[in-house]
Formats: structure tokens, sequence, C-alpha cells
């Protein structure tokens, strides 16, 4: 294939519905977002193999022959069978990432790359290249940024195999057939089990396919938006523990397990509505008013019953009274206790604000939100939702 270069560029998720309930049996929704990590892979002649994380300004090196100590048997690659790294493989991996001088404030990331090596071995073997990540979306802000950096490389890892039957003489960003997004899915979930341990697959899988999916009880069902949603999300740079949190909200279902399972049964109700509204086509603006009006109520409910899981944080209260003021609707999205929260843009923003002389436009109210919540020393991102999944490309000036 000689100089050629594959892009490849996945997007972040948020949870719709459900959060938290869905450990405990509830249906839960999720969406991409058009906030995406890309991924670009360079063959090269040498013999490095380089990682580049653009936004970190981290550059990590290996020489083949290091490589092939480390994790031998890859010279012929089978990326069309997905594998599991086991622990004492993962155990084997770490002097690929003990020498690399990662910063004490990124070690997290430790995980990452040998997701990435993992990844890069089963599918091109011992190839020299140089893989360049860039993202727009925060880590660990519940966003599932480590997902869409799986899904990314697994796209464009499998896009430069013999997995992958594509034209690629095609200008512009591409999506790959649903077979090859299977493939992709399941390489990008090992990529996820090594960074996370037990992810659930929601992340990757919204990542993969785009668009919106419900999530029950280990199944997933993609479903398919017909109403283009903008949110506000906001990121309040709070750090949390997850798995402190899924604890906390098992330990008051223990104490109080019938008002807990009403809690659930509720949210479950919300995540339901939530997918039939979204996936009813507006046939005109007044149709479209009303479906978002019912889904702010619906994430406003759901926000009331996570404050009930015990999951909300002062910061993610602050959010929700400063959205209020200018008559908006929001919810914590993902773990809680800090993280994102989500605020539904209307479409017709401009007509909650009329002033007897002059209709005030929607991105005056937008700019005012955000400047207050940005005093608040919170980061903004107006992010459309449940638009497409992963995209591969080809062409050198395909930046978008």
């Amino acid at each position: 294939m000689g100089k050629m270069e594959v892009r490849a560029r996945a997007p972040g998720k948020i949870i719709l519905a459900g959060e938290h309930a869905v450990v405990h049996g509830s249906t839960a929704v999720a969406a991409s977002i058009n906030l995406y990590t890309s991924v670009s892979i360079l063959f090269s002649h040498g013999d490095t193999l380089k990682l580049e994380l653009k936004d970190m300004e981290l550059e990590f090196s290996w020489p083949i022959g290091k490589i092939k100590e480390v994790l031998p048997g890859f010279d012929i690659p089978s990326p069309s069978t997905p594998l599991s790294c086991s622990s004492g493989t993962l155990k084997s991996m770490e002097p690929l990432y003990e020498g690399q001088n990662i910063p004490e404030a990124k070690i997290a990331l430790a995980s990452g790359v040998l997701a990435f090596m993992w990844l890069y071995t089963n599918t091109q073997g011992y190839k020299p290249a140089t893989v360049t990540v860039t993202s727009e979306l925060p880590l660990g802000a519940g966003l599932g940024s480590s997902a869409a950096f799986c899904v990314a490389l697994s796209g464009a890892l499998l896009a430069l195999s013999e997995s992958c039957e594509l034209d690629y003489s095609q200008q512009g960003w591409v999506a790959l057939r649903n077979s090859e997004l299977d493939l992709v899915n399941k390489w990008a979930f090992e990529g996820e089990k090594i960074i996370h341990g037990r992810p659930s697959g929601i992340d990757n899988t919204v990542s993969t396919y785009g668009n919106m999916i419900q999530f029950r009880s280990g199944e997933i069902t993609r479903l398919k938006a017909n109403t283009p949603l903008k949110m506000l999300i906001t990121n309040t740079k709070v750090g949390r523990n997850t798995k402190a949190l899924v604890a906390g909200v098992s330990e008051r279902t223990l104490r109080h397990p019938e008002a807990m399972a009403s809690v659930f049964k509720a949210v479950d109700s919300i995540s339901k509505d939530l997918s039939d509204i979204i996936q009813t086509p507006a046939l005109d603006d007044i149709a479209a008013t009303e479906k978002e009006e019912k889904v702010e109520e619906l994430m406003e409910m759901n926000q009331g019953l996570l404050q009930c899981m015990g999951v909300s944080h002062t910061t993610i209260e602050t959010v929700l009274h400063t959205t209020l003021k200018y008559k908006l609707r929001s919810k914590l999205t993902g773990a809680g206790g800090g993280g994102c929260v989500l605020t539904l843009l209307p479409t017709k923003l401009d007509v909650l604000f009329l002033d007897p002389y002059n209709s005030v436009l929607s991105s005056i109210v937008v700019d005012k939100v955000v400047a207050e919540l940005e005093s608040c020393g919170f980061q903004c991102f107006i992010a459309g939702i449940g638009g497409n999944g992963l995209e591969v490309c080809f062409d050198d000036n395909a930046q978008n």
C-alpha cells in the first residue's frame, strides 16, 4: 500500500437517561455526540513504532525489536479474530511503558498505551509506523474518551488490513459496512477491557455505530433518532470515583429497598419514553417543539431521581440553577459526583426570550449561559446528539 495514510474518527457519548439505575436492571439510553477522537496511521520504513498524543504533547516510541521481545508471535497478525489480552500478557507488557517517562499526573495513560500496543500488534504485527491521536473530548469526564480512542484506533488499523474492503479513491469521510463495524466494535471492546477492566460495552458501541442505543441487562439495541437534538455539555472538571458512586447507590438500595425499587422503575419508564419520543418523526415545527419539551421534562425528572440516588454534587447543582435562570433544563450524565451536565438547547430557544421590541436571538442566550458557567470555572461544549459513528478517510485534505 506504499505511503498510504489512513485517518479514522470516532465520536464521544453521553448517557441521556438511565445511568446508575441500569446497574439495577433499568433501561438506559446513550447517544453519540459530534465531538471526536481522531487517529491517523502512516507506515514508515524505519524500525520504530511511534505513538503521538498531540493534545497532551506526549510522544512514545518503541524499537520493533523490543516489541517482538515483549509480545512474540505476531509475525502473522489476525485482524479478523478479536482476541482478549490475558492478565499475564498485560503484566508482561509493562516494560513497554515503564521506560517512557509518563508524567505521574498522567499515569492512567499507561493502560491506554497498553491497549494501543495490543490492538496494533494483533492487527498489523510488527510494521513500523507513526500513529497520531488528537481529540476534542476531555479525558475522564464521562464522555467516552477512551472508547472513542479504541474505536478510532481499531477502525484505522482494520481499514489498513485485509479485513476491510474499502474504496481508497473515495474523497472525504466514509462509513464502513455493518459487518466491518461489528468487527471494529469487538476489537474496541478488547481495548476498553485493558483500560477499564470490566466495561459495559455501551461506550464503544455508541462510538462505533453512532446515533443512539438502548441498553438493559447487558442487551444493547440500536435506535434510530429522528430528532436533531442540540445539547450544551458542561464539564464541571470535578473528577469522580465511579466505583464509589455505584457502591453508594447499592448501599442506599439495601437501606431503602422499596423506595429505591420505585426510583429504578421510574427511571426505566423515563428511558423507554425517551426512546419512543426520539424515534418518532416530527412533521412540522410545532411537533418538533413539543418533542423537545417532552425530552426536557424527562431529563428534569431523571435528574430528580438521580438526586434521590445520592449521586449529585454541589457543582452539578450550580449548573442546574444557572441554566434554569434561562429556562433551560439540565441533568447530570454518567456517574455524577462531578463530571458533566447536559442542557437541552431547544431549536426555538429565542421564542423563550421574547423582548417586546425584538426577539433576542438564541445565540445570545447561549452565549450568556456559557459565559456564566465558564465564570464558575467550568468548561462548555455545544454538541449535536445522535450523529455519525466511526468514519475513515484516505484523503490528506479531509480534516473536515
